[in-house]
């Protein structure tokens, strides 16, 4: 657990960044030309729902910039929260040793 502050949400990044320079566009005509409905769109604009590789391709693909970004973002919000979730059970698991070669 290096980070102590929590990777931003890529739906607060569509939401605070993306939407507002998009002349403003409806969530509702976004998700039309992205071919999703308006309340997958809400609920990751909203951080209730993760970016899936699918959601990212479309993400991408609308944004003009590709799907790994939209998957590395939600990666590092997935993993800080799994490292928080499972400290406790993470200190108790020993670090297995590689044998030495004869």
């Amino acid at each position: 657990m290096s980070n102590t502050r929590k990777p931003t949400h890529p739906g607060a990044i569509l939401r605070e960044d993306v939407f507002p320079a998009l002349d403003n566009m409806s969530i509702s005509e976004a998700a039309k030309r992205m071919k999703v409905s308006r309340q997958m769109l809400h609920k990751i604009l909203a951080e209730k729902a993760p970016i899936t590789p699918d959601m990212a391709v479309r993400i991408g693909k609308f944004c003009g910039n590709g799907p790994a970004i939209w998957l590395r973002m939600q990666q590092a919000v997935d993993l800080w929260e799994a490292e928080r979730a499972l400290a406790p059970v993470v200190k108790q698991i020993e670090t297995a040793k590689v044998r030495e070669a004869a």
